[in-house]
């Protein structure tokens, strides 16, 4: 379950960074209120993943997929660069966390 748990908090920190963006764009209570769940929920289920999963492999692979994701959902909904280069980069991130559950 640990695993599980982690890649849902990676989702909580992908759409916590995600919130922020869309806060500074217009500043609402209501974006304000998303950001603080989601990143509330995010270190929720990371807490609940570091009772199965020692806590520098859970916090590599938690920030690891958190960047990866954000950076896709800039690529995506905010129309960031995604030249070459950058995907490269994001697949070693992807391949690093990737290797941290294949050696756990």
């Amino acid at each position: 379950m640990g695993w599980l748990f982690l890649v849902i908090a990676s989702f909580g920190e992908i759409f916590g960074v995600m919130s922020i963006n869309l806060y500074i764009q217009k500043k609402t209570i209501t974006r304000l209120l998303l950001m603080v769940l989601t990143f509330t929920g995010g270190f929720w289920f990371l807490s609940l993943a570091m009772e199965d999963i020692p806590m520098g492999t859970a916090y590599a692979v938690w920030t690891g997929l958190g960047a990866a994701g954000a950076v896709l959902m800039g690529i995506i909904f905010f129309k960031e660069s995604a030249g070459w280069k950058r995907i490269v980069f994001l697949t070693c991130i992807i391949a690093g966390a990737a290797g941290l559950r294949v050696i756990e």
